[in-house]
Parts: structure tokens; sequence; C-alpha cells
């Protein structure tokens, strides 16, 4: 297999946003040698190709946890606009609008990515299944000692004596 640059570079490239697996137009301008403003512009020129399930913008507090929780240094990073970012669909349809060899080659590369992301998730979600019915089975037969273990860590509250004089008000 013919690589571009070495896969984890791309898989680092790689964000869960909205519930989906994006890239950031900055980064696939990078990989595909051309200006982030370049890319913009074919986009705006080909909109109609680009639904809201292929690509979208980020919103500010999209911006701000890019920020904080993906090693990204500041706002600046994105160069004063919000970012576009693709799924898997939409990066397929920018090598057709980008036309380049370098588009072909490098988006071949990231639906390799992408595919073997989801194999490794199919293979999580199978121990997963695995793990749930373990619980489950395992649950019932020690159900007994979990709940005499919540007694000892918290025992029932017995209820406390009133003190002080009962007036009664017969006469």
């Amino acid at each position: 297999m013919n690589t571009l640059m070495p896969m984890e570079t791309i898989e680092k490239k790689i964000f869960l946003i909205r519930g989906k697996k994006v890239m950031l137009d900055r980064d696939l301008a990078d990989l595909y040698k051309i200006e982030t403003a370049q890319l913009k512009r074919q986009i705006k020129r080909n909109i109609d190709r680009f639904p809201s399930d292929f690509m979208f913008i980020l919103n500010q507090q999209e911006v701000e946890m890019m920020v904080c929780q993906n090693g990204i240094p500041s706002k600046k990073h994105f160069g004063g606009a919000k970012p576009y970012v693709f799924t898997e669909h939409g990066i397929l349809m920018l090598s057709s609008v980008l036309n380049s060899k370098r588009a072909i080659q490098v988006n071949i590369q990231i639906m390799r990515i992408f595919n073997k992301l989801r194999q490794l998730l199919l293979r999580h979600e199978h121990l997963n299944k695995k793990i749930e019915e373990l619980e489950q089975k395992y649950d019932k037969q020690f159900k007994i000692v979990f709940d005499a273990l919540r007694e000892i860590i918290m025992p029932p509250e017995k209820p406390k004596k009133k003190i002080g004089f009962i007036v009664n008000s017969k006469p």
C-alpha cells in the first residue's frame, strides 16, 4: 500500500463532534497541500455537494471545546473563522471538488483509516456486549452478596427517640 503519510498522523486529526467522526478543514487542507482559504472557496462554489450530514460549521461552544480538550493551542489556530468539519462522506466529496491526484490519494488513505476505525469499534461493541451479558448473569447470582454489602456500608437508620416532656392538655 502506497502511503503519503503515517496512518497515525491522520488518525490524530479525526475528532468526535456531534456524535460523528470528523476532520477539520485546516487539517484536510494541510493533508491536500493547499491553503485553507482555497479549500473553503471550493466548498462555497460547490455547496450543494455538502449537506449537513457531510459538512457543518462548528459553533462557538464546539470551538471552545476543541481548544480545551484536543490540544489546540488557541482559537487563533482556526484562523479567525469558525472551522468547517467534514464527515467521512464529506471527505469523499472533497476529492471530486478538489480534483487533484493528491486529493484522490489522500482521500483513499483517509477512507482506509475510517474503515479501520469502524472495524475497531465493532470489535469493542462485541466485547461490551459480552461484558454486559456477564454482568447481568453474575448480578443475579451475587445479588444477596451485594445487598449484604450495602447494609454493612450503609446500615438502615433506626427511628430516633423523642426527648423532652410530654404535656397533656386535658384538665
